[in-house]
């Protein structure tokens, strides 16, 4: 039924790979707006990811904005991704050893919004040693456009087993894409939605959720035999003594 016997992991940009709050909030300050909490911003998520949508923010920061526009800002995050985000904690080591196994296919489905976020995310994933072009794919997609489409056509792309694919992502919508697809979802609650938000909100179950970047990649690295040194047998102590000759 299917042409490869290799195994499938989409990642997703910002929020699980990237550390996009800190951008965002930098992106803000430099435009005179505070962001606020990381907690606050996890809540309305979906509005600040995307700098648009203006109804459920702060009123200084409708004000702001209106004056400053939307534009500028995406300009000066474009800015700051390129020159100064970072990958969250470990997950650059991740990639690089994703990138060299050669039973994986690995590559990104992103919604970034930045200025030709393609060349947003080569410059910054460029200034962690990692080149884009060593992945098997990256894929950006519009913000309305859903991920389960994009999700299904890597998988047949590449002729994997649904059962030999996974999903990485931090909303809700990633997990139901995952699902929706036959893929086995890697959920993050230290990205755009919270542990509490991603569980009692949308039922997700919390054995599939890693609250750190640090937890996903022991997760990934044990489902895909990453850095598991093989080892003979155990043998105790008294197995390596010598023979008993009598």
């Amino acid at each position: 039924m299917y042409t490869s016997d290799k195994r499938l992991l989409i990642l997703d940009a910002d929020g699980t790979t990237i550390d996009a709050f800190s951008a965002i909030e930098a992106a803000f300050a430099r435009h005179g707006m505070a962001l606020g909490a990381e907690t606050n911003f996890q809540k309305r998520h979906h509005l600040l990811k995307y700098v648009g949508g203006l109804k459920e923010f702060p009123s200084i920061i409708r004000k702001n904005l209106r004056s400053n526009s939307r534009a500028r800002l995406v300009d000066t995050l474009t800015g700051i991704y390129r020159e100064e985000a970072s990958l969250y904690e470990g997950i650059a080591d991740l990639l690089r050893e994703l990138i060299a196994a050669p039973d994986i296919t690995v590559g990104i489905v992103t919604r970034n919004v930045t200025i030709e976020p393609l060349e947003t995310l080569r410059r910054l994933f460029r200034r962690h040693d990692i080149d884009i072009d060593e992945l098997d794919f990256l894929v950006h997609i519009p913000l309305k456009e859903k991920k389960t489409a994009q999700f299904r056509a890597m998988r047949e792309r590449f002729g994997i087993n649904p059962a030999r694919a996974y999903v990485c992502g931090d909303e809700h919508k990633d997990f139901t894409a995952a699902i929706n697809t036959g893929m086995h979802p890697f959920m993050v609650s230290y990205g755009f939605e919270d542990h509490d938000r991603l569980t009692s909100k949308y039922a997700i179950p919390q054995e599939l959720i890693s609250r750190t970047s640090t937890e996903l990649c022991c997760r990934i690295r044990h489902a895909l035999d990453l850095g598991v040194l093989v080892q003979p047998p155990y043998q105790s102590s008294s197995m390596l003594m010598a023979p008993n000759t009598q």
